[in-house]
C-alpha cells in the first residue's frame, strides 16, 4: 500500500497533551484520509483515522486501518511526520 503525505499539523492542547494531524492519500483509493494522533506524554500515542472531507468506500478505510495496525513502518512514517512537525516549531 503506497501512502503519500499531503499535509501535517502538530500542536498541544490547553493541558499540554500532544496532538497531530496528517493528511494523506493511498494509491488507488478514491478519497484522501486524515489521521489524528494524541498523546499525554509524547511517547504513547493513540490515533483516529477518517476520510478527509467527504466519505468514501468503507472497505477502503477498513483496509487502511488494518494496514496501519499490522505495518509498524507505515504507522511510524505517519507518526514521525507529526513528531518532525513538533521539531520545526
Amino acid at each position: 500500500m503506497k501512502i503519500m503525505i499531503r499535509n501535517v499539523h502538530a500542536g498541544r492542547t490547553e493541558d499540554e497533551h500532544y496532538i497531530g494531524q496528517v493528511e494523506f492519500t493511498v494509491d488507488g483509493h478514491q478519497r484522501p484520509y486524515e489521521i489524528f494522533f494524541h498523546s499525554k506524554d509524547g511517547r504513547d500515542w493513540g490515533y483516529s483515522l477518517r476520510f478527509l472531507g467527504e466519505s468514501g468506500p468503507e472497505e477502503e478505510i477498513d483496509a487502511v486501518d488494518r494496514y496501519l495496525e499490522e505495518n509498524d513502518e507505515a504507522f511510524d512514517m505517519l507518526l514521525d511526520a507529526v513528531i518532525d512537525a513538533y521539531d520545526e516549531v
